[in-house]
């Protein structure tokens, strides 16, 4: 029991300082350590890793203010403002069929979702020019069906949604890596607000108060790692952590695909 408090901790540390650097929730780590090493469900573990993403995300935005100032941030609203429009209404409908999938079902579309996000990963981060892929009201339109796309992968892994959301807004709106990661954490902090909300109305929600102790762990160590990461913002760069992050991805995507 004390290894399983120290592992929570610890887990919780390590993936908070990745989403704290990169301006992830850290949930694409941490779903397959609640599912292989912890042994929760599948859906259970898509609700823990969704409480635990909600801590990183609200905690990193603000630890990496000091790289990223607010007003940079908030300069760049509308396109902030398009992304929600449509991750909002795809959250509320990826829980609800996330509640519905068998456990074997949900494993396997973890899992092919992860390989999916090591591919963004790797392709779209070094496809980044500084320019917009389109203007206008096609990127308007471009935006909110991304946007719908990611609130549904979102809401199905638990995640935050920054691996696709990073990619989104430094090839379709041409935002610099930095600042992309920030703009991703204030559209995944109210999307991941909406699917905890929908995901709330099931009764394998109540894994959250069983597990209280667990998750209050993690959360503590996810609140340090996120510091850290914050800190570390601008010092480790993007060239040499992505592929690294893009492996991880793969190696949990096989993991998940053979839990039974």
């Amino acid at each position: 029991m004390r290894d399983r408090k120290l592992a929570a901790f610890a887990g919780g540390a390590l993936i908070g300082t990745l989403g704290g650097l990169i301006g992830l929730g850290g949930a694409e780590f941490r779903l397959p350590l609640l599912i292989g090493m912890f042994g929760f469900p599948g859906i259970e573990a898509v609700i823990l890793n969704k409480a635990m993403s909600l801590v990183v995300v609200a905690t990193a935005l603000p630890f990496r203010a000091a790289a990223v100032p607010w007003d940079q941030v908030l300069t760049h609203w509308p396109i902030i403002a398009n992304l929600l429009a449509g991750s909002l209404l795809g959250a509320w409908f990826g829980a609800g069929w996330a509640t519905r999938l068998r456990s074997e079902t949900l494993y396997r579309v973890i899992a092919i979702m992860l390989v999916a996000i090591a591919g963004v990963l790797i392709l779209g981060h070094e496809a980044g020019t500084g320019q917009p892929l389109v203007t206008g009201a096609l990127q308007i339109v471009a935006g909110v069906i991304a946007g719908f796309i990611i609130g549904i992968v979102a809401a199905l892994l638990g995640v935050a949604g920054g691996e696709l959301l990073i990619p989104t807004l430094v090839l379709l709106f041409g935002a610099d890596i930095k600042l992309a990661g920030s703009l991703s954490l204030a559209v995944s902090l109210p999307t991941m607000l909406v699917g905890f909300a929908r995901y709330s109305q099931d009764q394998s929600f109540s894994t959250i108060r069983r597990n209280a102790a667990f998750a209050a762990l993690m959360a503590a160590g996810s609140i340090i790692g996120t510091f850290i990461g914050g800190r570390l913002l601008g010092i480790v760069p993007s060239y040499v952590l992505l592929p690294l992050l893009a492996i991880i991805l793969l190696l949990s995507a096989i993991k998940v695909w053979r839990h039974k």
